[in-house]
């Protein structure tokens, strides 16, 4: 049975905006209507106190989209569970239309469904989509990896040595919105050294769909999985600093394999 509408309560700690100056007068902010994302019910939520920081005027869309990925990632979000746009904008301390903004592009990417005169619910996913997911990323990412093995000098993976340090150092912080983070972070600086912005665009964004929470709550939330996930990153720079093609290929199949 679907849950009913959250307050974010449940929505604290990675969601919440760096503390900054109050925003300018929010409501002059451009009222985009989005399709039955309007006239959502408010009166079953709990009030939610006024955080300690709000957003800037000109970068709050961006803000919030990013704490609310953050949120999906740490599980605060619960797959199945409603969540209004007035209700988030009180918690992130501005008007309805830019947590609109930011849930709408959240649908774009999969990441939540409209629910007419509702909000917003984050959609339910289960083992098979994750495991397709990773299929795909090891479709795309699998040949430009080894491409990349035989043509990239060695001193430019070892220039990538810090970011896999800084994988390793996020798991270890047993975080999942932090590791997922600097992942990505890792993953996407490996690509780019294709040069093919359309590819690491692409790869990122079913990266970032790899790491929502399945039903049920996050999978690798154990900060054991975290850290056997990031010392894979160190032992493929050492196999591609090789060019082993070899262990490369074998590194990023069980990476895959074991990938959320």
């Amino acid at each position: 049975m679907k849950q009913g509408v959250q307050g974010s309560a449940g929505i604290q700690g990675t969601a919440r905006i760096p503390a900054q100056q109050r925003a300018v007068d929010v409501t002059r902010e451009r009222d985009v209507a989005l399709p039955g994302a309007r006239g959502e019910h408010t009166h079953c939520e709990a009030p939610i106190p006024q955080p300690r920081a709000v957003v800037q005027r000109s970068s709050v869309r961006g803000q919030i989209v990013d704490a609310l990925r953050t949120a999906l990632v740490a599980g605060e979000l619960k797959p199945g569970a409603v969540y209004s746009a007035p209700v988030l904008g009180e918690r992130f301390g501005v008007s309805a239309t830019p947590v609109r903004e930011a849930m709408q592009q959240l649908a774009l990417e999969g990441a939540v469904e409209v629910v007419p005169n509702r909000g917003f619910r984050v959609v339910e996913r289960g083992a098979r989509e994750l495991a397709e997911l990773a299929e795909v990323r090891g479709l795309i990412e699998m040949p430009v990896m080894l491409r990349l093995a035989r043509t990239v000098p060695p001193e430019r993976w070892a220039e990538l040595r810090p970011l896999a340090e800084e994988t390793a150092r996020a798991a270890s912080s047993g975080c999942a919105a932090t590791y997922a983070e600097s992942d990505r972070a890792f993953h996407r600086a490996v690509l780019s050294l294709s040069g093919n912005g359309q590819l690491v665009r692409i790869a990122e964004d079913l990266h970032r769909r790899s790491q929502w929470p399945l039903v049920g709550g996050p999978v690798r939330q154990r900060r054991a999985d975290l850290v056997a996930d990031a010392a894979e990153h160190t032992a493929l720079l050492d196999a591609l600093i090789a060019r082993d093609l070899d262990v490369v290929r074998g590194l990023v199949g069980e990476h895959f394999a074991g990938a959320s």
